[in-house]
């Protein structure tokens, strides 16, 4: 009995230390499968810095993650305003600033009209609200070729073919969808106390949505001017299909930059452009991703 005792005792006694062991080695074994993750998810953008960094005798006779043993910006300040697009040699610079003259106002009024179509459909019922929301969640699943003839005839009709206000547009309209469904799930997990004690005060439509919904809702608002301007920014079929010319953007650009031969190939210039056109979308998550998730959550309880 005695033994029997003891030998309880010790077991109790070590188990904390087991549990204590078993949770360290799992966090370690966390840790380590984290670390080689970003490893493997960095290693193709560190390829792509390290390579717009050399001249092409190093990176004919390195490798692809070695470090530059003498770095250049060569590549970058000849892609930014010198590098041959197609038949014209003026660099990315002015296809850069078209991207930008298309991603501002495309994601300002998409934003905007979201925010006002999700705090309707939240708020305020009418004959057929359901019926309508239903039809602009199907806009999300709609595929970018099926709406590219259709599209390029309403540009025509317009007379906005080839233009950037008429690229502009077709980002407005293809974003609402999104911009709609974010703002409206956001707006439906606000308590319905608050808009009825705003409109016993006297609130209106306007009051109520610029006064009470609008300051609360600057995580959905982040989540949605992300996921617009990351998407117009990105974008390559609407830009290739309905701009033209000097008002195509940065990622048409880049495509043709990359595939116009006029001699040896310059890895390190198409590395430094590919670079150049994917900074600002580096630098808006950096600046503003902790409030994509966050406002994705909040939205994500209820409706």
């Amino acid at each position: 009995m005695t033994v029997l005792l003891e030998s309880t005792s010790v077991a109790a006694a070590g188990r904390p230390k087991n549990v204590r062991m078993s949770k360290y080695l799992g966090r370690i074994f966390v840790y380590t499968c984290l670390i080689v993750l970003a490893v493997v998810f960095f290693a193709p953008l560190l390829s792509m810095l390290f390579t717009s960094l050399k001249n092409m005798d190093e990176i004919r006779n390195g490798n692809l993650l070695s470090f530059p043993a003498a770095p250049t910006f060569d590549a970058w300040r000849n892609v930014w305003g010198a590098s041959c697009i197609g038949v014209t040699c003026g660099g990315l610079k002015g296809y850069f600033g078209n991207s930008f003259l298309i991603v501002v106002p495309a994601t300002l009024i998409s934003v905007a009209l979201g925010a006002l179509n999700g705090y309707i459909f939240a708020n305020w019922r009418f004959k057929g609200d359901n019926l309508i929301f239903g039809l602009i969640l199907f806009g999300c699943f709609i595929p970018f070729q099926i709406v590219l003839i259709p599209m390029a005839g309403v540009l025509g009709k317009l007379g906005l073919a080839g233009t950037i206000p008429g690229l502009v547009l077709v980002h407005v309209v293809y974003g609402i969808c999104f911009t709609t469904m974010f703002f409206r799930n956001y707006f439906v997990t606000v308590p319905a106390e608050i808009f009825k004690a705003a409109r016993v005060d006297g609130a209106g439509f306007w009051a109520v949505f610029f006064r009470i919904l609008l300051p609360i809702s600057w995580p959905i608002v982040m989540v949605s001017i992300i996921w617009q301007f990351t998407g117009v920014w990105n974008d390559f079929l609407f830009g290739v299909s309905f701009a033209g010319g000097t008002n195509q953007p940065v990622t048409v650009a880049l495509n043709n930059l990359v595939n116009t031969s006029t001699g040896t190939k310059a890895y390190n210039e198409d590395m430094a452009a590919a670079m150049i056109a994917a900074l600002p979308t580096i630098i808006i998550y950096v600046a503003a991703g902790r409030y994509f998730l966050r406002g994705l959550m909040a939205g994500a309880v209820k409706g």
